[in-house]
């Protein structure tokens, strides 16, 4: 014979939000914002940059972006990448708001 649990709601709401809480950086934006400690594998960082795998790999290969290897592994930390995307970034010579 099973015995039943039950537990006040209060305290179940109480547990639930404490659990979302830990949870919300990883179940909302899956490093994309906020954490700056963020590991990708090559996978996810292709994701996140909207690229292939295959040009992952290239950068690394040509150490044209940041990386870590652990254990052979390929990781990169999210904020080293952001960084490295500042670098990337070109000015606009024309600007939008001259007149003729």
């Amino acid at each position: 014979m099973k015995a039943e649990l039950t537990l006040p709601e209060d305290f179940t709401d109480q547990i639930v939000e404490k659990l979302f809480d830990r949870l919300k950086p990883f179940l909302s934006d899956n490093g994309k914002k906020g954490n700056d400690d963020f590991l990708f594998d090559v996978p996810g960082l292709a994701a996140y940059l909207k690229a292939s795998n295959k040009w992952i790999y290239e950068r690394v290969q040509f150490k044209e972006i940041p990386y870590l290897k652990i254990n052979g592994l390929l990781r990169f930390r999210k904020k080293d990448i952001e960084k490295w995307l500042q670098t990337c970034h070109v000015l606009a010579v024309n600007s939008l708001d001259k007149k003729p």
